[in-house]
Order: structure tokens, then sequence, then C-alpha cells
């Protein structure tokens, strides 16, 4: 066979060569143990949050060894694309803060001396690797119709062939000759290009995945299709052309690659390319509701596997960021106790420290983290964040909360800069639910009083209230004026005195707060009940005191 007349024939127009290639992107000019990194997506729909899991490795992984990470864009799958799937990727990386060194930016866009970084525009690339695996007689021309490959399949599966697919006696157009090939060309068959495996089957290999250990695999024996017939070329081809000009060091991907590692490693290997690093990550699951067990994140039945629902339900990014982190290395939350006010992209990430099962994302976890992280946020920042939130998805309630900005973020701070500030708050959604009251007149139901309180009992606490009641005070002498009331009302101004005997006494003072507070907000639970008043005022907090008694008749 004349190799060199066969890459002529088959790619008449590609002049560019791997050497060419070689200089155009060379290798990268950083610092000894530096690690580059890619996240590679296909435009396919959203972003899953598997995807936001293996991006923050990528990411974390070169910053810790002040490598590089890019984002490349596989769409050599047109079937699957979605219109503008670029930029929903984009958006769901913007939106927790996830940047990386190089790469697509945008649609369209991309920064970055490695491009073109979206692999429908480096063809040119795969036919110069293409034609020379041609001339080297690695790689040949298959004509088989969808037919003929159905009946290899069947056929196989009548000799009770233990692997399946395009190898040995069963590869039809691997021997072909170059008359043959010449004439069928000639005829205008369509054809692929396959690689010519020189694997054997009663061979293994063995490779380190840099999480899982050692893994010992049979070798590659199929002559995989590097080139569809329009040109475009495979994901195990475009992996190995990409991530040699690129010089990616590690490849970080899921779990469900590994099984084509000994393919990926022999094309490398035919390409004269260093094979890099593999790392291959656990896959995000969740536990079935039904049935208690693990199960991956589904696009259809789980709202949480799309970042988008993150931003939706406003999870500040801090805390999406914080949580994957804690299933992403055992240590987090041991560095996280230890520099409580560090970035968590300063966390010195181990790749490690990854596990290599599947690990179970909790929203109930997350829900707990995202309150710690809001707890210590200042209230000027958690209302720039609600009214950004609330603009675009709750225009109702940004209307009222931004008419007096000094109001609104004097109420996110009632017990919220102090050394132990409350965890009440987990998502921008709930800010409206939560404050109510603030901005509306509260339905108090009169059933939530303390038992030992009669409507009667009502009506002379809010007198006094309404009576005496003086903004101006802070809690302390809030709390010790309600004290004061107590004796006339027949209840005791201390709780412990009270428990000693209770038959002496109508109630405490904690019941008299209760009622003030049930009157004024329509809970039972509310941050500091006397800033809550000051907020209001005393005109707004007497008129709601006085409805709530006006509703016991």
């Amino acid at each position: 066979m004349d190799n060199m007349k066969l890459a002529a024939l088959l790619f008449p127009d590609v002049t560019l060569t791997p050497e060419d290639l070689e200089v155009k992107y060379p290798p990268r000019n950083l610092p000894e143990g530096a690690r580059v990194t890619r996240f590679a997506p296909s435009p396919t729909g959203f972003l899953h949050i598997g995807g936001l899991f293996g991006a923050l490795t990528d990411v974390l992984v070169a910053r810790a060894s002040k490598g590089v990470s890019f984002l490349r864009i596989e769409d050599t799958d047109k079937k699957r694309e979605i219109d503008d799937g670029v930029s929903a990727i984009i958006r769901g990386f913007e939106a927790f803060g996830v940047d990386f060194t190089e790469g697509v930016t945008g649609f369209g866009t991309e920064k970055g001396d490695y491009g073109p970084y979206t692999q429908s525009q480096r063809a040119s690339i795969y036919h110069a690797v293409a034609k020379r695996l041609v001339e080297e007689g690695k790689a040949y021309p298959c004509f088989c119709t969808a037919e003929e490959l159905t009946a290899l399949r069947e056929r196989q599966e009548t000799d009770g062939a233990l692997i399946r697919g395009y190898f040995g006696k069963y590869a039809k157009c691997r021997n072909l000759t170059l008359e043959e090939i010449e004439a069928n060309l000639a005829a205008g068959k369509p054809w692929v290009l396959r690689f010519r495996s020189e694997g054997s089957e009663d061979k293994r290999i063995t490779f380190e995945d840099l999480i899982r250990g050692k893994i010992e695999m049979p070798e590659n024996i199929i002559d995989e299709v590097l080139l569809k017939s329009n040109g475009i070329p495979t994901y195990h081809f475009a992996h190995v052309c990409d991530d040699h000009f690129m010089r990616t060091t590690h490849v970080i991907r899921a779990e469900e690659w590994i099984s084509s590692v000994p393919k990926h490693i022999a094309m490398f290997k035919a390409c004269g390319f260093k094979v890099p690093k593999y790392i291959h990550t656990a896959q995000v699951m969740k536990l079935d509701d039904e049935t208690g067990d693990k199960r991956k994140l589904s696009k259809r039945k789980d709202p949480e596997a799309s970042v988008s629902y993150f931003v939706e339900k406003g999870f500040p990014r801090e805390a999406v960021i914080e949580y994957l982190l804690t299933l992403l290395n055992s240590n987090f939350e041991d560095w996280r106790r230890a520099n409580p006010n560090l970035d968590a992209m300063d966390f010195p990430f181990n790749l490690k420290k990854m596990g290599s099962s599947g690990c179970l994302f909790d929203l109930t976890k997350l829900t707990d983290v995202s309150k710690n992280v809001i707890s210590h946020m200042k209230a000027s920042d958690i209302y720039d964040r609600v009214a950004a939130w609330a603009k675009v998805y709750s225009p109702a309630f940004h209307a009222v909360f931004t008419i007096d900005p000094a109001f609104s973020t004097a109420m996110l701070n009632i017990d919220r800069e102090v050394p132990k500030p409350r965890k009440d708050i987990a998502k921008w959604d709930e800010v409206e639910a939560y404050f109510s009251y603030f901005f509306q007149e509260p339905d108090a139901d009169p059933s939530l009083l303390p038992e030992r309180v009669s409507p009667a009992d009502v009506k002379a606490i809010v007198s006094c209230c309404c009576e005496n009641y003086e903004p101006t005070e802070d809690k302390d002498a809030w709390f010790a004026r309600m004290k004061s009331w107590c004796p006339a009302l027949g209840f005791c101004p201390e709780v412990k005195e009270y428990k000693k005997n209770p038959e002496a006494y109508k109630g405490h003072v904690g019941d008299l707060s209760s009622v003030v507070r049930l009157a004024v907000t329509g809970r039972t639970n509310t941050p500091d009940l006397c800033t809550i008043m000051q907020l209001l005022g005393k005109e707004k907090v007497s008129a709601r005191l006085n409805r709530f008694a006006a509703k016991l008749g």
C-alpha cells in the first residue's frame, strides 16, 4: 500500500502538518509542576451541577499549582447541540464565580493563545493529524454502510464474540487495496476514517489514575472511527488532538470515561503525543426519595440538577461553592474552620483528598451551609444581592423592597452583625416571606397566644404597651419596662420565680413579650422584637396592637 498516495487521495487540500502545529502551539512556559486542566462541555443544554463540580475541580487543580485552566466547547455533535447553548454554560459559570484562565468567554468570543477553543473551528488541526496517521499506515478509510455494520454486529452475536466492534476479521475495510479504495472514492461512496489498532486481545495495559490508583484494562483492539463521513472528528480523536496541542497535562473528567482510556492511550501513542495524566471523578449522586438508594441526579426528576435552579432560588454563589468543596475534598471543612475569613477559592485543593465513590448531593446540607454563609454577610451586601435577585425573579417584591434602601438594610441587619448572628435565611427567595410583616399588615392568629393568657389579659397588655412604649429605649430598657407592668397585670416579672410558684401568677414576663410579638408581627418567633418595633415606629406598632386586641372582642 502506498500510504503517501492514499493520504493525498483522502486529504488533497490539507497542507498543514503536525510539525506546523507544534510550532504554532508550543509547550507552555509555566513553572515546574504547574498543571494545565480543561473543562470541555457540549452545548447541549443547561449547565449540570455535576458540570460545575467538574469545572471547579479543573480550576482549583490549576490554581493550586500556578497553572492554567481553560474552557473548551466540544460542539462536534451537531444533532444534540441547542441554540445558544454556549451562553447558557457561560452564564452558569459567571453566576458562581468560576473563572477559567483561557478559553471560550461567550458566544463567538474567547481568550488565550491555544485556540480556537471551540472544536468546530479546529477542523484543520484534526485533518492535519489524520493525514499523518494515514501516511504512516495508522489509519484507513472505511466504506461500510449502516446495513453492513448491522450485519457485522449480528455475525459477532452468532459467533459468540466476547468483544463487539470493528476489529480483526470483522474489519472489512482494514485490508482494502489502494485500487479498491480509489474505485470506491471514484464511485462517490461516503467513508469514515478509522484508527488501525495494533492492540491484542490477550494483552492488558496499566495506567495510573490520580484518584483511583493503578487501573489494569484490556488493550484496545477496536478500529475506532477518527473522522466521521462529514470530516468531523469523534470525541476520542478530538480529545487526543486538542489536549495535545492545548498542552493539557491533567485530563479531569467523569468516571464514565474510564472505559475509553485504552483507546485514548493507543491514539496518543500512535500520534507520537505524550499521554496526559488521567483523573476520573466520582459522579454527583442523590438519595432517591422513594427507594432510599443512591442514583445519578436526573435532568428530568431533579430541578437541582441544573445550576440555574440555585440562581433562581437565590442561593449565594459562595454557599454553593463552599458546599461543593465539602464534596470535593474531605479536609475542606477543617480548613474552613481554621480560615473563616478567606475566600473558598484560596483553599489548597488536593486531588489525593478526592473520593473515588459517588458523592451525595444533599439539599438540606447545602441549605445549612448557605444559612451559615449568609449569617456572616454584611446587611448592605445582602441588600444589594436581594435587590438584584428580586429585580429578575420577583419584580413586585423588588418594588417594595427598594423603596427605602436604608429601612430594608436595617431590617436585614437585625441580629446580624453580632458575635452569634442568626442563621435564618438560606436563599434570597425566602426574604420576602421571612420579613413580610415589615411590608404589610400581619394577620395575627389569636390561637397562637399562650394558653394561660386570656382575651382580657391581652387587652390589658396592649393598653400598657400603647401607653408606655418608648421607641428610643434599647432592648434592655424595653424589657425592664415590660417587667414593671407585670405586678399590676398579675404576671411574674421573672421566669425562674414563676416556675417555682406558677399557681401564684397568671403567667410571666415572656408571655407579655409573646403577646406583643404576635400582635406586631403575626409570628411567635422573630429576630429582636425591640429593634423590629423601632423600625416600624410607634404609630404603626400601636395600630397593630389595637387591631389585634379588637379581634378578641
